[in-house]
């Protein structure tokens, strides 16, 4: 049986990825062991993982996670609030598929959607 997934994104500086994640999107560190090329990300009840790759091209980088919450006004609200880039195509609003979504972009151009249904 399948229980959880811990994507794996891109990530070309650690300090940076750790600074964007932690103190503009509220994540924890995930364990207490430090790697110097992989870092493990928690809020909440999620996971994401990165790995260091030095020479990506952020402009050409399709690392993508969609994550779904059960507060998105807050959340979006507290993002706002936080100065977090909201994706140009990614505002909040609701999608044909019945879900209301946003889009952020990471510093490697990870694209992080959220979504709730409706």
């Amino acid at each position: 049986m399948l229980t959880h997934i811990h994507p794996k994104l891109p990530m070309r500086d650690k300090a940076a990825t750790l600074d964007f994640y932690v103190n503009k999107l509220s994540f924890d560190l995930a364990g207490a062991d430090d790697y110097p090329y992989y870092l493990m990300l928690r809020k909440d009840e999620i996971e994401i993982h990165f790995f260091e790759f030095k020479a990506l091209d952020p402009l050409e980088n399709a690392g993508q996670v969609y994550i779904r919450t059960d507060d998105i006004e807050a959340l979006y609200a507290t993002f706002l609030a936080n100065s977090v880039g909201i994706h140009p195509n990614g505002g909040l609003e609701v999608k044909p598929w019945w879900q209301k979504e946003f889009s952020i972009l990471d510093p490697d151009n990870n694209l992080l959607t959220f979504g709730q249904s409706v």
